[in-house]
């Protein structure tokens, strides 16, 4: 018996507010798929207003994969996003259905694509050297020292993921080599699925528009009330998904160190400062397709047409 072919995956990417979800969801009725998330903040239960999740309507509509999945006081971490994405993915093609990965975030569909990247790990002296360092010199300074050996990778790390810091550190200070260069070596492997790589391209100042108009949005919806649901439900403002953006403004909101208007400007601020991240990332990755959307639809879906029917 002929082995199975390997699922193909259409991945839809870009900055946040580009409208990745509602490309995903005209996309998959039209094509008969289903979707499977690639956002790092919506596989976390109750949190739904800030990490603008499609509605359960659409949910029922068209399936969503790796929504709602964990409870917010739980790590999750990219080798913990493949091993559920692979389920998916298998799940998905087992009914014969094609396959959309839609998500902003680019470790996720990296190493879904790509695997874990292969490089040295420290016996965890120089690891416990860096943690202490960083108590001390705070993480600013870190992500400054980082700078001075791998510039590339320190441009796509928010001074708040200590991990990545740290880590991106020891393998410097093990080999003498970037983390980056491992990464980009490693970029060049191949990919365990076939896969075709849409990102949308807004134009800066629209891009910039629909942010603001979506934080307005999801504080007319309830996102400090949502915020406050979690905390009363047992869920601290320390935790590493109640420091997302949108949550952790909202925590301090709730506890009197913001007021309303200052903590809006800062949501509306850092999720600007995000997309800026997330598009330094994309478009790194020379294999991805720029495309505007709306108003490109007919292209775009010519391009999954012609990827889903050729032969890999």
């Amino acid at each position: 018996m002929n082995p199975l072919p390997t699922p193909k995956l259409l991945i839809i990417c870009g900055p946040t507010a580009s409208g990745k979800s509602d490309l995903a969801l005209d996309l998959a009725r039209q094509l008969d798929a289903e979707i499977v998330n690639a956002d790092s903040m919506q596989v976390y239960r109750g949190m739904d207003i800030g990490t603008a999740k499609t509605t359960p309507a659409q949910r029922a509509e068209i399936p969503h994969h790796l929504i709602d999945i964990v409870d917010p006081d739980r790590l999750f971490s990219a080798a913990d996003f493949v091993t559920a994405a692979d389920a998916a993915i298998e799940t998905i093609a087992a009914k014969g259905k094609r396959i959309i990965v839609v998500g902003g975030t680019g470790l996720y569909i990296r190493t879904l694509l790509r695997g874990l990247v292969d490089s040295p790990s420290g016996a965890g002296e120089i690891r416990q050297q860096l943690q202490q360092e960083a108590c001390e010199l705070g993480n600013q300074a870190m992500l400054e020292r980082l700078r001075l050996v791998d510039p590339e990778l320190a441009e796509r790390i928010h001074p708040n993921n200590l991990v990545r810091i740290i880590r991106a550190l020891e393998v410097h200070q093990l080999t003498g080599i970037p983390l980056s260069q491992y990464q980009q070596e490693h970029g060049f492997s191949t990919p365990r699925y076939p896969f075709l790589q849409i990102g949308l391209k807004v134009e800066r100042q629209e891009l910039y528009r629909r942010i603001e108009e979506r934080v307005e949005r999801m504080l007319s919806e309830g996102l400090f009330e949502e915020v406050q649901g979690l905390l009363d439900a047992g869920y601290g403002a320390e935790l590493k998904s109640m420091r997302a953006i949108g949550y952790k403004e909202a925590c301090a909101f709730l506890a009197g160190e913001l007021g309303r208007e200052e903590a809006t400007e800062l949501i509306k601020r850092d999720t600007r400062r995000y997309a800026k991240r997330q598009l330094t990332w994309f478009t790194a990755d020379p294999e991805t397709i720029w495309l505007e959307y709306p108003g490109n639809f007919a292209s775009i879906s010519r391009h999954a047409i012609d990827f889903f029917d050729k032969e890999v």
